[in-house]
Parts: structure tokens; sequence; C-alpha cells
């Protein structure tokens, strides 16, 4: 009874110790990922005769495979060996002194061999994250270092000289930290006074301009084109026009005559058949002509005896009057002619008589000149006193100042000089003196027998 506990226990110790074994062993067994690599530590070896001796004798790298890690005595570390892009920007001056700005982009990743792993474990293992910062600050040198030996225009024209001498300058110290570049691309270059624009203007405008000349030659030829198909269509068109105006003419032409043709005919059918009537008709014409002779002569001869008998007639009556008119006017001329001449004498004796009393008249008025025109001022005596007192006529109330009472004598004054004024300058017009006229009895009575003696010329209808 007691036998069969303790060999339960020996199984159970035996399955325990089988577990604890299978556990060790499952747990030391690590697998690398295809991104990483598994760094395998262990005591140092001994080397034989012959081995070179490392510092790194002890440690086994694994890349992308399982690996069994002892325990008690190996220990293991895993480094990613995935890539990691940078962002390399640096600032430097070229070799022709002009300050640009480089810009680009790196991909970097630890090495796949052994002792580059080895190498960036022994610097990055338990810093991964600097190894951007690392690689973007020896990436920044080298290519300050490289830009400064380059002028800007070896650098635009060149970038890939630029990549390729930048990749050869980090590639040694990039190697010794255990890294390499995939790749490094020059992104842009630019500056801060825009040189690097100024530089690609003038082969801008260079390359725009042959492009115009380009474009306008193009279209030059394409408007030329244009123009020698239109051309030639309407070379095409014109003689497709002229075709078809000589076969319309020649259809006109068949047409036209066509058409004239038969009225040709019409006519000349028409022509024969009148030409055959004209003759008939003559015919008629003189069969009728014979008939009416005949009739007609017997008839005029009895009309003709008749009517000369009486023209005969007539022709004496004629003649009778006619020397009986004729005695009648030259007995009414001969009557005329006494008249005209009895009046043409009474109007020469008229004219004679009316031409000595006009020229007697007319000595009269010139020996009688002043003493009428000295007449006719006195007549216009009364006139010339009115406008004089006009001035005064036309004034409603008039207030006299006077200190020696004599206003109204003034007002009379005025008058009388205004009177005065008006006879000095009919004298200075006209040579008459209207005072000595007035003052005058023996000129007056002189006046006055001219007027008198001159009345009945006046009344004449000749003056």
């Amino acid at each position: 009874m007691l036998e069969f506990p303790l060999a339960v226990v020996g199984i159970a110790v035996l399955l325990l110790v089988v577990l604890i074994v299978l556990f060790v062993l499952v747990r030391g067994i690590k697998v690398a990922k295809p991104d990483e690599a598994i760094i395998v530590t262990s005591r140092q070896r001994v080397t034989k005769a012959g081995d070179i001796e490392t510092e790194n004798a002890g440690q086994r790298v694994v890349f992308g495979s399982r690996v069994f890690v002892k325990p008690i005595v190996e220990a293991h570390f895993k480094l990613s060996l995935r890539s990691r892009q940078l962002n390399v920007q640096a600032t430097a001056q070229t070799r022709d002194a002009i300050t640009i700005k480089v810009n680009a982009v790196a991909v970097v990743k630890v090495g796949g061999s052994e002792s580059m792993v080895r190498a960036a474990a022994q610097r990055f293992l338990n810093q991964q994250d600097q190894i951007e910062t690392s690689t973007e600050e020896v990436l920044s040198g080298s290519v300050r270092s490289i830009v400064g030996q380059l002028t800007v225009t070896e650098i635009i024209t060149n970038r890939s000289a630029l990549q390729g001498q930048v990749l050869e300058a980090v590639r040694e110290s990039l190697d010794v930290q255990g890294l390499q570049i995939d790749t490094l691309q020059i992104k842009e270059i630019d500056d801060d006074h825009g040189y690097i624009r100024d530089l690609g203007r003038g082969e801008a405008a260079r390359v725009k301009q042959v492009a115009e000349v380009a474009e306008s030659v193009s279209r030059q030829a394409s408007e030329e084109a244009r123009i020698s198909a239109e051309q030639a269509v309407a070379e095409q068109q014109r003689k497709l026009d002229l075709r078809n105006a000589e076969i319309q003419k020649e259809t006109d032409r068949a047409r036209a005559e066509a058409a004239a043709s038969k009225p040709l005919a019409d006519a000349i059918a028409q022509q024969e058949v009148i030409s055959q009537q004209e003759i008939t008709a003559g015919k008629r014409v003189g069969l009728r002509k014979q008939e009416l002779d005949a009739d007609i002569r017997a008839v005029a001869d009895a009309e003709a005896y008749s009517v000369e008998k009486g023209a005969q007639a007539s022709a004496s009556a004629s003649v009778a009057a006619a020397n009986a008119d004729r005695d009648r006017r030259i007995a009414a001329a001969e009557a005329l002619r006494t008249e005209g001449e009895a009046e043409a004498n009474t109007i020469r004796v008229k004219g004679a008589a009316e031409a000595e009393a006009t020229r007697a008249k007319a000595d009269a008025l010139d020996e009688r000149a002043d003493d009428l025109l000295r007449q006719q001022i006195i007549a216009q005596l009364p006139d010339i006193v009115r406008a004089a007192a006009e001035p005064l006529a036309a004034i409603a109330n008039m207030t006299v100042i006077s200190t020696d009472g004599g206003g109204a004598e003034k007002v009379g004054q005025s008058v009388a000089a205004q009177l005065a004024t008006s006879t000095q300058i009919v004298k200075d017009l006209v040579g008459i003196d209207i005072a000595e006229i007035v003052t005058g009895r023996a000129t007056g009575d002189a006046a006055g027998k001219a007027i008198a003696n001159s009345a009945p010329a006046a009344s004449d209808p000749a003056i």
C-alpha cells in the first residue's frame, strides 16, 4: 500500500521536470523579424591558434530566423533594421560666395552585415531613435562641405554629382556607425536674395522666345496651309462655275435657237399666206376700180359741168364786189389822212403855246425866288414860335423864384431868347433875317406883291 503513492509522486515530479525543461526550451527560442536582427551574447570564446581575436568574438547576429538563447549563460538583444526617412537641411556658401539653402531627403538604415549590426548595436542599441539625428548631422556637414567646393551653376545643373559626392563623403563615417544610405535626393536649392531665380530668367526668356518663335512659325505654316487649301478649293470652285456657265450658255443657246426657229417658220408660212392674200386682194382691187371708174366717171362728168357754170357766175359777182370795196377804202383813207394832218397841226400849235407859257413862268419864279422863300418862312413863324415854347408847355407846374419880383418877365424873356436863337439858326442856314422881314415894311410890301403876282402861276398844273 505504501509503494503506490511513491511511484505516483515520482512520475509527477518527472513530468514537472519535463514541463520545466520544455518551458525553458520554448522560452529560449527567439525569432528575428525580417526588419530586425537579434544579437546573442555569451561568454568570451577561447580563441584557437591562428584565429583572429576580435572584441565581438562572443556575439552572434541572427537575421530573419530563429535562435536558441541558452538560459542564464546567454542574452539576446533586438536591433531594428527598418529604413528611416530624413529631411536634411543645410545652409552653405558656394565657391562663388553665394549663400544657398539645400533641402534633401535621405533614407538611412542599419547595415545588413554582422559587422555593421554589431557597430550599430554598440552605438545605438539602447537609443535607436538617435539614428535619425546623428545621420542628419553627418549629412548636413557633408552637404555644406561639398557645396563650398562647387559653384551655384554646377550645383543647379548637375544635382546628381552633388548627391554622389555627398554619399561618397559620408559613407566612411556611416560605415563606422554601422549605418548606410539607401537613397539621397536633392529636393530644393534656393537662396534668400533671388540669385538662383535670376539665373534662370535669361534661360527662361530664351526658351520662351524660342517657343513663341516656334509657335509663330507653326501658326504661320498652319495659316499658309489653310490659305493654300482655301485657294485650291476656290480654284476648283471657279473651274466648276466656269464649266457650269458654259453648259448653261450652250443650253440657253440651244433653247433660244429652238424658240426662235418656230416663230421664223410661222412667219415664213404667214408671209406666204399674206403674199397670196395680197395677190388676191390686188386682183379684187383692180376689178373693183374698173367698176368704180365706170360708175363714177358718168356722175363726175355731170357734176363737173354744173360746178364750172356755178364758178363762172360766182367769179363775176366777186369781181364786182371787190371793185366796190376798193373804191370805198380809198375814200376812207383819204378822209383819215386829212383828219390826221389837221389834228397834228392843232397839237403842234398847242405845244408851242404851252412851252412859251412855261418859259415865262420859269423866268418869273427865278426873279421872285427870294421873295417866295421869305414869304414861306413868314408863314412858318407861328410854328417856329410854338416849337420854342413847347419846353415850357410840357411843364405842368412851374415855380419861379425871383428876388426882384420879375419872375414872369424872365419866363417871357426865356421864350424870346429861344425865339431869337431860332431866327439866328434860320439866318445862318439860308441867309434870311426874319427880324428884318418882319420890321421892314418896304420889304414886306415887296414880298406881298411877289406872292400876289405868283399866286395864279402856283395854281397852274404845269408848276
